[in-house]
């Protein structure tokens, strides 16, 4: 039985974007001390549309990198060989509020990674996470969203 289905369409993802980054307006305002970074290799892509957004509603050129946790992974070693990514961030984090952005949040893993991988450029005053897709019944280390696009209830197996 095939039980794939459409759970996101392009119309509301759209709506999706937009108050997720209205959300982050309210709580950053000017993001004179905030920074967005994309976790490779596909919270990137979510994280330049929401950076696009936030740039087209505040004509402000807000900061956003790039992180490659594949080193970090407590995984690394127990899979085939990973296909490390780019990590750019061409801005200082050291006590600014560090936005972090990932398409789906399952276990938590990669999150743990990407905390671990961001100490090396510093010490961020605040860490939040931005995940599109919070598949809430996967996690394996206790890790929450702080904006979430939507919550999808799903089995490892799915």
């Amino acid at each position: 039985m095939n039980q794939n289905r459409l759970i996101l369409s392009s119309p509301l993802l759209e709506i999706m974007i937009s108050r997720l980054c209205q959300q982050l307006l309210e709580n950053h305002q000017d993001f004179s001390d905030s920074v967005l970074l994309g976790l490779q290799p596909r919270g990137i892509y979510f994280a330049e549309r929401v950076a696009h957004e936030l740039r087209q509603i505040t004509g402000s050129n807000i900061p956003l990198g790039y992180l490659d946790a594949t080193f970090y992974r407590d995984d690394f070693r127990r899979r085939e060989p990973l296909k490390a990514n780019a990590t750019k961030i061409n801005f200082v984090i050291e006590g600014k509020k560090v936005i972090l952005i990932d398409d789906v949040l399952a276990t938590g893993r990669m999150v743990r990674a990407a905390l671990d991988a961001m100490q090396a450029f510093g010490r961020p005053r605040k860490v939040e996470l931005l995940v599109l897709i919070d598949r809430q019944y996967n996690r394996e280390i206790p890790v929450e969203p702080d904006y979430t696009g939507m919550k999808v209830n799903t089995l490892d197996s799915q």
